[in-house]
């Protein structure tokens, strides 16, 4: 069956549909021989021979996964380490090595992660403009005010720019007279900027201990245990994702 070839390059897990437009300007795709470099080629990959790069392209495209993992923390959010140390991908089994993660969560946090190998699902997910909302639990040092609070409700300046509104809740305070009284908080953020909820608790006084995500849109991990992972279901997919359906 005949598409467009960025769909096709997609659906093949080469790159989101907006990088593959890229790659066929590039002219870095062939079609039964014959360079592409404009938009609008269609093709059909039973009956073409489309290549990229001069590698050419599989016959059947790869299943899409997506998966939800809990990820512990000591555990980086990439498929390779420069340093050497333990990758999500590395608390997987060797049939899906071929995912990656959508965004991140830091070496010291842990939590709500979900990879997959559709790059036009992870696009969507980490685009600025869809606002996917991400639920937190967060132990920061210390007793944080009223105004404190407030302040992280109704945003902060960030690198000269203003944090969107954030829903911040607390859920318990520990207070021990040998050591420095803890507050957790349940933070809901629309927005994902590098390091936000560690940055912003360092700015108003009350420096993170400790970060777990326990959820990504209404997708919350439950019982899912520390280091496991399981697959979303079709009707989770469409919430994350609704204009695939």
């Amino acid at each position: 069956m005949s598409d467009r070839l960025q769909k096709i390059l997609s659906r093949h897990g080469i790159a989101s549909r907006r990088e593959a437009e890229q790659i066929i300007l590039a002219g870095r795709v062939a079609v039964n021989g014959r360079t592409i470099t404009e938009l609008g080629m269609k093709a059909d990959p039973e009956r073409d021979r489309i290549e990229v790069d001069g590698k050419l392209l599989q016959t059947n495209a790869p299943e899409f996964l997506y998966l939800l993992m809990n990820k512990p923390t000591g555990v980086v959010s990439t498929c390779d380490d420069p340093q050497g140390r333990k990758t999500v991908l590395d608390l997987l089994p060797s049939q899906y090595q071929q995912v990656y993660p959508v965004g991140r969560l830091d070496y010291n946090s842990s939590g709500a992660l979900i990879l997959t190998n559709d790059g036009d699902f992870a696009n969507y997910l980490m685009h600025p403009r869809h606002h996917v909302a991400k639920t937190y639990e967060v132990w920061l040092k210390g007793l944080p005010s009223h105004h404190i609070i407030k302040q992280w409700q109704e945003g902060i300046v960030l690198d000269g720019k203003l944090t969107l509104p954030a829903t911040v809740n607390i859920l318990q305070i520990e207070r021990n007279k040998y050591q420095t009284p803890r507050t957790q908080l349940q933070i809901i953020l629309s927005e994902g900027r590098n390091r936000q909820i560690r940055r912003v608790a360092e700015n108003l006084g009350h420096p993170v201990l400790a970060l777990h995500r326990v959820a990504i849109a209404n997708i919350a991990l439950a019982n899912l245990k520390t280091g496991s992972y399981r697959l979303l279901s079709d009707d989770e997919i469409k919430t994350l994702y609704p204009i695939q359906f």
